[in-house]
C-alpha cells in the first residue's frame, strides 16, 4: 500500500516513505495527566491507533511512541494543593488514561516515556543547545531565543516579523498567535515546587522542551511522524520543531507532521461553562458501549472537525449493526466453521480472498486508507458492498468457499475499525429453549405453506416478545437471533 498524507509543514499530500519500512518511527503528543481526559484528548489517541493499524495493515512496522507529561504547571499547582507528590498525584490519572485506552480497543504502543524519567535527557538537549548559541539565561531561568533560529515559524507557518525582541514565556501554556522566547529550564521558585538538582540549577524543564528530549531519548533521531491535535500546532510543536533542529541542525526533526482537528459538541465548542464538557466516563455513564464510541470518533476524517452528539452515538451504533449483521449472517451460514488465518497476516489473508468482486472490495477499503486515512471514504465502500453481499445472500449466490472470502475481508475491514466481532457467542439459550425455538420456526413455515398467515403472525409475534428476531432469508431458510 502506497500512503499519501498529508504534511502539516507542506501545506500538502505526500508519498510516504519512512527511511525503515522495518521500523517506522511515530511519536505522537499524549496525556497530561492532572485529569481524565476528555473526549476530544479521547478522538486525537484513536486517531493515532487508526495511523498505526493502517501502517500495519500497508506492511510497515510502527515503532510508535506516546508520552506522559507527569509534570507541568498544572500538576505542580494541584499536587501542592492537595499536599502530596508529584508522582502521588499522577500516578491514579495515568491509570486511567490507560483504562481509557483499553476500554475502547487501542492498540498498545513500544513506548510511553514520561518527562519525569527522563530529565537527564531534557539537560543533554538544552547543552546541545547553549552549544549552538540558541539560549540565554534570566532571573535563573534558561530560555530559547527565537530570533538566533532562522526557521522559527517555518512549522505553523506563523508570521514573526512582528515580534517583541526579549519577549518570554514562562508559562507551559499561552496564547496562540504570540511570538515569544520560551523557556527550557525554569529556576525553582519555592521549596515545595517539585524540581531537580542538575548542573542547569535547581529546577524543572519548561513543557515544550519535554517531547522534543523524549524523541532524541527514544529513537536517538528524529521521526518520521509526529501527530498531535491541530490545537498543538503552535506554539507546541513549532518549538519543538525550533529545539531539535536548533540542538542537531544537521538531521531533519520529523519527515511528516499529521495533526488532528478539534472536536466539537453539539456543533459549539466544548466548554465546563457551556455544560458540554464530557470525558470518556461521562459518556459511559449515559449508557453508551464503547464500540458505539469508538465508531463514532473514528468515523469522520482526522483532519475534519468532529461534531459529537448523543443522537450521532446511536446512528453509531445503528451503523455498526449493520456490519455486524451481515458478518454474523455470514458466519452462521459457515456454522462458524473456517480456515482461521492469522488476523495480522495481511498479505496471506488477501492471498486467500478467491472471488474477484471480494479482492475489488479490500483494494477500495484500502485505497481510502491510502488517501491520508480516509476513513469515511473506506467506511462508503463498505457499506455500499454491504448491498451486494446480502443480495447475493438473499438470492443464495454465494457459495462456502466466497462466504469464507468474505469472512477474510471482514478480517481485513476490522484490523483497521476493532470493532467486529467473529467468534460464535455463547447462547442464552438452553438446549431445550434452542429446540422449542427451532419448532416454531417449522410451525410457521408449514403455515405459510398452508397460506395460514394469521397462524404465521402469531408466531412471530410469540417469539418476538420473547426476545427472538425471525430473519427469512429469499432462499426460503428462517434464521433467528436475540434481539440486543
Amino acid at each position: 500500500m502506497l500512503f499519501q498524507f498529508y504534511n502539516t509543514k507542506t501545506h500538502k499530500k505526500e508519498p510516504f516513505h519512512p527511511k525503515d519500512p522495518g521500523r517506522v518511527k511515530v511519536y505522537s503528543c499524549g496525556p497530561t495527566v492532572y485529569n481524565f481526559a476528555h473526549i476530544g484528548n479521547i478522538r486525537s489517541f484513536l486517531f493515532v491507533d487508526i495511523l498505526r493499524r493502517a501502517l500495519k495493515l500497508g506492511g510497515f512496522v510502527p515503532d510508535q511512541s506516546m508520552n506522559i507529561t507527569d509534570i507541568d504547571d498544572k500538576i505542580i499547582r494541584e499536587s501542592i494543593a492537595k499536599g502530596i507528590s508529584v508522582e502521588e498525584f499522577t500516578k491514579p490519572w495515568t491509570a486511567a488514561f490507560f483504562e481509557d485506552l483499553n476500554s475502547l480497543n487501542v492498540q498498545t504502543l513500544e513506548h510511553y516515556p514520561k518527562a519525569t524519567e527522563s530529565i537527564s535527557d531534557m539537560v543533554d538537549l538544552v547543552h546541545k543547545l547553549q552549544h549552538q548559541g540558541l539560549v540565554y539565561e534570566k532571573e535563573g531561568s534558561l530560555y530559547f531565543s527565537i530570533q538566533k533560529f532562522g526557521n522559527y515559524g517555518k512549522l505553523s507557518h506563523i508570521d514573526v516579523s512582528g515580534m517583541k525582541s526579549g519577549a518570554r514565556y514562562d508559562a507551559d501554556e499561552y496564547e496562540k498567535d504570540d511570538v515569544r522566547d520560551f523557556v527550557l529550564w525554569k529556576n525553582k521558585k519555592s521549596e515545595d515546587e517539585k524540581s531537580w538538582d542538575t548542573d542547569l540549577g535547581s529546577g524543572r524543564p519548561g513543557w515544550h522542551l519535554e517531547c522534543s528530549a523524549m524523541i532524541r531519548k527514544v529513537y536517538g533521531s528524529g521521526v518520521d511522524i509526529h501527530t498531535g491535535g491541530i490545537d498543538l500546532l503552535f506554539p507546541h510543536h513549532e518549538n519543538e520543531e525550533a529545539q531539535s533542529q536548533g540542538a542537531y541542525p544537521e538531521e531533519e526533526f520529523v519527515t511528516t507532521w499529521l495533526h488532528c482537528e478539534h472536536l466539537l459538541v453539539d456543533g459549539e465548542k466544548m466548554s465546563k461553562s457551556k455544560g458540554n464538557f464530557y470525558t470518556l466516563r461521562d459518556v459511559f455513564s449515559k449508557g453508551y458501549d464503547s464500540k458505539q464510541i469508538r465508531y463514532h470518533l473514528i468515523s469522520s476524517h482526522y483532519r475534519s472537525k468532529l461534531n459529537f452528539s448523543f443522537a450521532k452515538l446511536e446512528e453509531s451504533k445503528q451503523a455498526l449493526d449493520r456490519i455486524q449483521t451481515t458478518l454474523t449472517r455470514i458466519l452462521e451460514i459457515l456454522n462458524y466453521d473456517w480456515e482461521k488465518l492469522d488476523g495480522s497476516d495481511f498479505q496471506k489473508l488477501r492471498e486467500k480472498i478467491s472471488h474477484s468482486s471480494v479482492s475489488n472490495a479490500v483494494s477500495e477499503f484500502e485505497s481510502g486508507l491510502c488517501d491520508d486515512l480516509n476513513l469515511p471514504k473506506s467506511l462508503g465502500s463498505v457499506f455500499e458492498f454491504l448491498r451486494e453481499i446480502n443480495q447475493n445472500l438473499d438470492s443464495g449466490n454465494w457459495s462456502a468457499k466466497e462466504c469464507v472470502s468474505l469472512v477474510y475481508y471482514f478480517q481485513i475491514v476490522d484490523s483497521v475499525l476493532g470493532l467486529l466481532e467473529f467468534e460464535k457467542p455463547e447462547s442464552t439459550f438452553s438446549a431445550a429453549e434452542e429446540a422449542e425455538i427451532e419448532d416454531f420456526i417449522r410451525q410457521r413455515k408449514e403455515a405459510k405453506a398452508n397460506k395460514d398467515f394469521a397462524k404465521a403472525d402469531e408466531i412471530r409475534k410469540t417469539l418476538t416478545e420473547r426476545g427472538i428476531q425471525l430473519i427469512d432469508v429469499k432462499d426460503g431458510s428462517t434464521q433467528w437471533k436475540k434481539i440486543q
